[in-house]
This record gives structure tokens, C-alpha cells and sequence, in this order.
């Protein structure tokens, strides 16, 4: 788990940062936060405490106890101050440390990052410009400041940026080393649903949370990610190509169609085998006799794929299990000429379907490795799924 050391001071927007640090939360970083005194006039400290589960600090001690900003600097992967006023930035600049944040930003070897805040005309002013171009000069990054109404009244450049925007910044910040820079990937997605009329359908319970991590990592690592979606409610990420489908008939076709100028296919998707042979064009009405439906097999995308793909093109399955796990799993990676399948049991709690959490085994048909991962987050499961990748693609 990434720790962010997040510094928060005296502007009108610290109260984003309880938003950042639920954010960051979410996505499984570990949040301590330093304040300065003039930032806890606008956010309480106890709000931070709660929503990063770890205490807030703001003074050098407190209590009798003290606050080593030696300790927190070297604790941080990344030190990020955001909203980051004129005062303090002016202050970096000049190497002056009259608070815990600015003795901690001397003391930091970690990345720095600010997101500046601050009115129109104090972001324009010289003195402000000069002291973020020498900032930017000793390596300190600096996310752009957005425009918009500001809390003069004024419209124009000195909003801090927006909660996700950052997020993203500081996910790029510690995915610098883009591994999978100019790799075209393809990645299928949640489930697909099977019309049985125009209001049922023959579905499973993906959620498509794997393939949308799995999304997120390979653009984190500089790909290019076309994502074959079906139905799903949760949010795909903006740098990648969306084609929604609902059937299975529609995301083969989708991928087929696709397929030509990809490098890697990930095939992430809970794909129905066996779909309505005749679809009613109305409503089936309820009777007293039981219905019988005739179910005809779905194309298997995979297979077929398998079967069509080039040898510099890698196909990365899954294989969602009851029994017999790592056999069938080992035939399917045969079957269906995959380079690595991924393997998890629904025997296994808290992975499958429907949760924010994984348990896999990974199998490679490079060398018949078998590697297996303890539960943990989707997204980190994702991270260990395009390491095994890479080590495929040196």
C-alpha cells in the first residue's frame, strides 16, 4: 500500500481535501495528513482523522508527545500539498520552516506535489509565478490551477484542481515508469445479458469492477485501452475507448472487429454461454403452466481469438471456478491458447463476483508458472496481474 502524505493550508478550499482523502481511501492508499493552524479555521482536524483512519497532524507536539516531521517525511511515497496558498508556496520557495508542513517539506525525500489555490491576481502576480517556476525547478510538480468563479467573486485562473483530477495526477506520478507505452490493449468487461424480451433477459452478477481495475492499470502504465463494455453501473475511466455492448453476439463482434490492430487482449468479461433461440417480440405474459425455455450456445469470443490471433499478439483469460480449480483452469489455458489465465474460485471469500476484492492464482503457458496471491483489493490485484504481463513481454 502507497502512503500519501497529504498537507493541507489555510485556503477557502481546503474543504476538497476531505474529498481527496476519501478518494484516496477508496482507492487504497494509506492518508496521513499535516495541517497548518490557519487550514483548521476552514476543516476540522476530527473530519480528516475519521475519513483517513489515522490522526491529523498540526502541531511540532501535542500532549507531550512529539511530532517528528523528520519521521513523516521519510513515511511518505508521496508529499502532497493541496491547497497549497501563496504563503506556503512562497515559503517552500525560501526554504522557511515555521510549521510542521514546511519542516516536513525540508525533510521530505520522497515526490512533492502541489495543487495551488489561491485569487486571480495573487496566482498572476510575478512574485507567486517566480516562486512556482523555481519550485518546479528543484522537482516539485505542480498540477495546473483550474478557472473558474473563485471566492472573490472573480472569474478567472486560481481554483485548485478538482478531487479526481488530482487523484489521477498523483496515480501517474507513481506509474511514471510506463511500461506498456505505445501496447494497444484490448480488455472485455462485466456481463453480458441475453434478451428474452423487451423487458427480461438471461444475465450473471458481474459487476465489471476487474476489468475496469484492469483498465485503469494498463492506461496508469501508458497503453492505449479499448474496453468492450457490457452492461454495468459503476464508472469507466475517461482515457479509454468505451463500445458498449448487451449481448454476447455484440461484444464478439465488437472484438473481432478490433482485434487486427491490438496488441494484447485481456478477456475480463462474464460472458453468457447460452442465449435465447427465439427472443419474443412482447412481453411474455405470466400463466398457470410453467415455461420452458430453449437456450442455443453463445460463439465462444475467447476461442475463436485464440484461434485467430497472431503470434505477436498476447490473450490474457479468466477462469471463474467451483471445483477443480487449477485443472480446469490449466485446460483452459490450453483450450482456448491463452498466454496466462487468471484464475479464482468462488470457493474462495470475498472473490467473484459482486466484491471490491480478488483472490487469484495466476498461470503462465511460458513457462507453466504458477502464481498464487493472497485476497486483496481489485486494483491491486490488476497491478500483480500486468506485472506476471510483463514478464511475458521481456
Amino acid at each position: 500500500m502507497k502512503n500519501i502524505l497529504l498537507g493541507i493550508t489555510g485556503s477557502i478550499a481546503a474543504y476538497k481535501a476531505a474529498y481527496l482523502v476519501r478518494l484516496f481511501v477508496k482507492n487504497d492508499y494509506n492518508v496521513k495528513v499535516i495541517m497548518t493552524e490557519s487550514a483548521t479555521e476552514f476543516i476540522s482536524p476530527l473530519t480528516l482523522s475519521t475519513l483517513s483512519k489515522n490522526k491529523v497532524f498540526v502541531e511540532f507536539s501535542e500532549n507531550g508527545e512529539w511530532h517528528s516531521h523528520v519521521e513523516l517525511g521519510l513515511w511518505a511515497d508521496i508529499f502532497l500539498i493541496a491547497p497549497a496558498t501563496a504563503n506556503t508556496i512562497s515559503k517552500m520557495n525560501n526554504g522557511i520552516a515555521d510549521n510542521l508542513l514546511l519542516t516536513t517539506y525540508l525533510s521530505a525525500r520522497c515526490p512533492v506535489i502541489i495543487a495551488p489555490a489561491m485569487d486571480l491576481d495573487m496566482w498572476q502576480h510575478a512574485s507567486t509565478q517566480n516562486n512556482v517556476k523555481q519550485l518546479k525547478d528543484v522537482d516539485v510538480d505542480v498540477i495546473s490551477v483550474s478557472k473558474g468563479e473563485l471566492a472573490s467573486g472573480l472569474i478567472g485562473e486560481g481554483r485548485m484542481a478538482e478531487p479526481e483530477d488530482i487523484l489521477l495526477y498523483v496515480e501517474d506520478k507513481f506509474t511514471q515508469n510506463k511500461t506498456l507505452l505505445g501496447k494497444k490493449i484490448l480488455i472485455t468487461a462485466g456481463p453480458t445479458h441475453e434478451k428474452l424480451d423487451p423487458v427480461r433477459f438471461i444475465g450473471n452478477r458481474s459487476t465489471g469492477k476487474m476489468g475496469i481495475a484492469l483498465a485503469e492499470e494498463c492506461l496508469g502504465r501508458g497503453a492505449e485501452v479499448t474496453i468492450v463494455l457490457g452492461p454495468v453501473s459503476i464508472p469507466v475511466p475517461s482515457k479509454a475507448r468505451i463500445i458498449n455492448v448487451e449481448s454476447a453476439e455484440q461484444m464478439a463482434n465488437a472484438v473481432f472487429d478490433n482485434m487486427s490492430e491490438q496488441n494484447i487482449f485481456i478477456m475480463a468479461a462474464a460472458v453468457a454461454d447460452y442465449t435465447p433461440q427465439s427472443i419474443s417480440d412482447v412481453k411474455i405474459k405470466k400463466s398457470d403452466d410453467d415455461l420452458s425455455l430453449k437456450l442455443k450456445r453463445t460463439i465462444d469470443i475467447a476461442k475463436v481469438l485464440g484461434r485467430k490471433k497472431s503470434q505477436n499478439q498476447i490473450m490474457i483469460g479468466f477462469a471463474l471456478e467451483t471445483d477443480s480449480e487449477l485443472l480446469n483452469a490449466k485446460e483452459k489455458l490450453a483450450k482456448k491458447n491463452f498466454d496466462m489465465i487468471v484464475l479464482n474460485s468462488l470457493n474462495d471469500k470475498g472473490a467473484g463476483f459482486g466484491h471490491d476484492t480478488n483472490k487469484v492464482t495466476i498461470i503462465s503457458s511460458k513457462d507453466n508458472k504458477i502464481s498464487n496471491y493472497e485476497l486483496k483489493s481489485k486494483k491491486k490485484v490488476a497491478k500483480d496481474i500486468l506485472d506476471e504481463l510483463q514478464v511475458i513481454l521481456s
